[in-house]
């Protein structure tokens, strides 16, 4: 299995972007996909999660609002579309697979199978 996250970079407070990521080696549609970031010195925290289908998304309160999470099955690709960007924003964004049935919000690590390698997200202010 791999996730390749894309799409970071470095932007300014209060600008779109979004992030990519493809999925390889599993069955895109029996896959809960969720996006996670880690701030330089933190621990990695929930951002979204979205269902098998697309027709559940949850979302962490800091990015409620301003985050979209969206899937495209036909692609194997799971998309942050990520507006009002803000400086606390800045972290390595992760995205996560997991063959659960539900949608996760948690910051554990171990709850999601499948991990990509991080896309750098600079926001600055």
């Amino acid at each position: 299995v791999q996730l390749q996250a894309s799409g970071g970079g470095l932007v300014q407070a209060g600008d779109s972007l979004r992030l990519s990521c493809a999925a390889s080696g599993l069955t895109f549609s029996s896959y809960v996909m969720g996006w996670f970031h880690q701030a330089a010195g933190k621990e990695r925290e929930f951002v979204a999660c979205i269902s098998r289908s697309a027709m559940i998304t949850y979302y962490a309160d800091s990015v409620k609002g301003r985050f979209t999470i969206s899937r495209d099955n036909a692609k194997n690709t799971v998309y942050l579309q990520m507006n009002s960007l803000k400086p606390e924003d800045t972290a390595v964004y992760y995205c996560a697979a997991d063959p659960s049935l539900r949608c996760k919000m948690t910051n554990a690590p171990h709850e999601y199978d499948y991990w990509g390698q991080g896309t750098q997200l600079t926001v600055s202010s």
